[in-house]
């Protein structure tokens, strides 16, 4: 989520087309999507309402399982479950049963924040984010679980977002919404940012300027031309930055409020993109939907990554 200046923005670069609605969902925040190549399924939370969503990629076989708390993202794991990232608690969640077994806690003696954006790395390791129940200034926190252990990696966030990798795993890719910026981290080999003489890992820079954008920075992910995919809320469209940080080309999303993509489908060349109707005094009936373009004939030879899988130990 986010909260962002509504005015309308020309945005730069040519618009690649517009994402069409393909499953009715309806979420109050829908957030976190995942494609599992394995299972050539589409997965993404509602994190208000506390549901996953799993369906096939052409939008048949919609499945909605409820969660016992607000839950952001449902990371595949190398077992083939997955992991939630819920609230204050990392819980290993068994697609085919429905089970769910606790796995690691986190900021449980904080009643005011919740979990938000996550994404696994091309380490096979989590980043995690938290972020205040109202997006109170500077409630939350990132952090990375890497090998079974978190790591705090920096606090005073307000509303962490945009968690991606670079391709070769050199960079680190995170929007705190509330600035209008997207940082960028240089990672050592074994993925952590680098650290500085006193033992704190370094500052991370400045990358992407999104304050006059019209929206602000969500969800993101990579592609394999090392351009960056951002949802931004309140804009109605995805961005694509290049590897300088600059807009070069967008998809419009008929919903106002998209919050993040991903790429899936057999070719990994259909954008998926969650959209939210959180805050909408009268939201249309596209607005908490997911919506999908696909991409091949656009940017020939443009594809996303597959999704790595965590590794717990």
């Amino acid at each position: 989520m986010s909260e962002s200046p509504s005015n309308e923005t020309l945005p730069p670069g040519p618009c690649l087309g517009q994402a069409q609605l393909l499953i009715d969902s309806r979420c109050a925040l829908g957030e976190g999507p995942g494609w599992d190549a394995g299972r050539s399924e589409l997965r993404w939370l509602d994190i208000l309402a506390g549901e996953l969503h799993r369906a096939r990629g052409d939008g048949r076989e919609h499945r909605v399982t409820r969660l016992d708390r607000r839950t952001s993202y449902a990371a595949l794991t190398r077992d083939g479950d997955y992991l939630l990232v819920a609230e204050n608690r990392l819980s290993r969640f068994d697609p085919q049963t429905g089970e769910t077994r606790a796995f690691l806690p986190f900021e449980t003696d904080n009643p005011v924040t919740r979990s938000n954006d996550a994404r696994v790395d091309t380490h096979g390791s989590l980043w995690l984010s938290t972020m205040g129940l109202g997006a109170e200034a500077g409630a939350g926190s990132l952090y990375r679980l890497h090998r079974g252990e978190l790591t705090c990696l920096r606090r005073g966030l307000t509303i962490p977002n945009a968690l991606c990798f670079s391709p070769d795993g050199r960079h680190a890719y995170f929007s705190d919404t509330a600035t209008g910026w997207v940082m960028r981290w240089t990672l050592d080999d074994q993925g952590f940012p680098a650290r500085v003489q006193d033992g704190a890992f370094a500052e991370p820079e400045p990358w992407a300027d999104l304050r006059d954008s019209g929206g602000g920075p969500d969800g993101a992910v990579m592609d394999s031309e090392d351009c960056l995919w951002l949802a931004l809320w309140g804009a109605g469209r995805v961005a694509r930055l290049s590897p300088e940080g600059d807009e070069i080309a967008h998809v419009r999303v008929p919903a106002r409020q998209p919050s993040c993509p991903v790429f899936g489908g057999a070719n990994l060349t259909t954008l998926y993109v969650t959209t939210a109707r959180e805050g909408m005094a009268a939201p249309a009936e596209a607005d908490g939907g997911v919506f999908a373009i696909e991409l091949a004939e656009r940017l020939p030879g443009c594809h996303g990554a597959v999704e790595p899988a965590l590794r717990l130990a």
